[in-house]
């Protein structure tokens, strides 16, 4: 066995007769416990909250979506419609139009957007399932509506109301100043047939319609739109796909995949687990003072033995090294001891919902590699170099 490695694992786990520094090295032990289980618990945390954000966005935006460049809406050509059904991975596409619209409801008003759809859209977005009252969009209800919960509780809408209309205006395109309000916008009424839930945000910015009355309200041509979503096969690889489009549609379309919708809301979720991670770390840089104390503690209760070790021909390297390999080892172990207690912790979380953050509602964590060894190789990096700087008291003056 190593010298140095030998002489390091004796003077950890021997008793000192020093019950002071037995305390100091049982305190560094726990602090390193506990800085590792709590930046594991944290970065479990924000995977967590990453996962389930991310699923409201896969119910809401499609994995690439294609816009103009110039101009609200074009016209979707024969060509357009063969790059996408050659393309290779592109399982579906729907046609869509988006547009912001002015509300109207028994004298309550509201200003949020309509999404006309056609009936590809529910194989392209899962956003049907989120209908909690009433139903989905329905072929023989051509004016039919879908409305967000915070437009239906804006406006009190309900569902199958046939006494008062939704009415929904947008403002007629044209040039110059309005002479005539009344013929300023152009309206349909609708008829809301469903209400769903997903997050505040989009229940509150979007109303769904068929893409036919959406054309119609907005003087639309028949082959008119203001955006296609696809939905690409799972196995397929995203960055090539549109990359393709982007070669084959040329420069006069904008395409995005759901990352990029969403660049924002995604800068955000890294920006704070970025942060929760280097607090984290300063609180365990802390936490490893401990340990410096407690090696630098061995170091003057040795300090004799070390002598003994000098004269017996071990050089201040090979002795360093003890101490170096001491700090290491306390700090591994806690690491150790601290992962797998989080490890533990967060399969309790995820099998029994312990902690909550509604009451039906439990807080989301995820078992992650990636977590594992960030915080490994952050505890050991740390603790190495913390055990650097105690052994660094030793001098060839310390043991003559």
């Amino acid at each position: 066995m190593n010298f140095s490695l030998y002489i390091a694992k004796r003077y950890l786990f021997s008793k000192s007769s020093n019950n002071t520094i037995n305390i100091i090295t049982l305190i560094a032990g726990v602090g390193v416990i506990v800085g590792s289980l709590a930046l594991f618990i944290v970065l479990s945390g924000f995977s967590g909250l990453r996962t389930f954000s991310v699923g409201f966005l896969n119910t809401s935006d499609p994995d690439i979506k294609i816009t103009a460049k110039k101009g609200k809406s074009f016209i979707l050509n024969d060509t357009i419609k063969s790059v996408l059904e050659q393309e290779n991975g592109v399982l579906n596409y729907s046609k869509v139009i988006e547009e912001r619209a002015f509300f109207e409801y028994n004298k309550k008003t509201h200003i949020a957007f309509i999404k006309g759809v056609d009936t590809n859209y529910t194989k392209v977005n899962s956003i049907d399932t989120t209908v909690y009252i009433g139903t989905w969009l329905d072929k023989n209800i051509p004016y039919g509506t879908v409305i967000g919960n915070g437009i239906s509780n804006t406006l009190s809408v309900g569902v199958f109301d046939f006494i008062e209309p939704l009415t929904i205006y947008v403002p007629k395109p044209g040039k110059g100043y309005i002479t005539n309000p009344n013929n300023a916008f152009s309206r349909i009424d609708t008829q809301p047939i469903g209400i769903f839930a997903l997050t505040d945000d989009v229940d509150k910015k979007f109303t769904f319609v068929w893409l036919t009355a959406a054309q119609q309200l907005l003087n639309y041509k028949e082959n008119q739109i203001s955006a296609i979503e696809l939905k690409l096969d799972k196995n397929s690889s995203l960055d090539k796909i549109q990359n393709s489009l982007i070669t084959k549609l040329g420069n006069k379309f904008t395409i995005k995949n759901r990352e990029q919708l969403n660049s924002v809301f995604y800068k955000m979720l890294n920006t704070e687990n970025l942060t929760s991670y280097l607090i984290f770390t300063l609180i365990l840089i802390i936490a490893l003072f401990n340990v410096i104390g407690a090696v630098i503690m061995m170091i003057l209760e040795k300090k004799d033995n070390l002598k003994t070790l000098y004269n017996l021909g071990a050089n201040i390297k090979q002795i360093k090294k003890v101490f170096i390999l001491q700090g290491f080892l306390l700090t591994f172990f806690g690491m150790l001891i601290g992962v797998s207690s989080g490890i533990i912790l967060v399969l309790i979380q995820k099998k029994y919902h312990l902690f909550k953050i509604t009451q039906h509602l439990a807080y989301p964590v995820e078992l992650t590699f990636l977590n594992i060894v960030t915080v490994v190789i952050t505890i050991l990096v740390l603790g190495y170099i913390a055990s650097i700087i105690a052994s660094s008291r030793i001098s060839k003056k310390l043991v003559e």
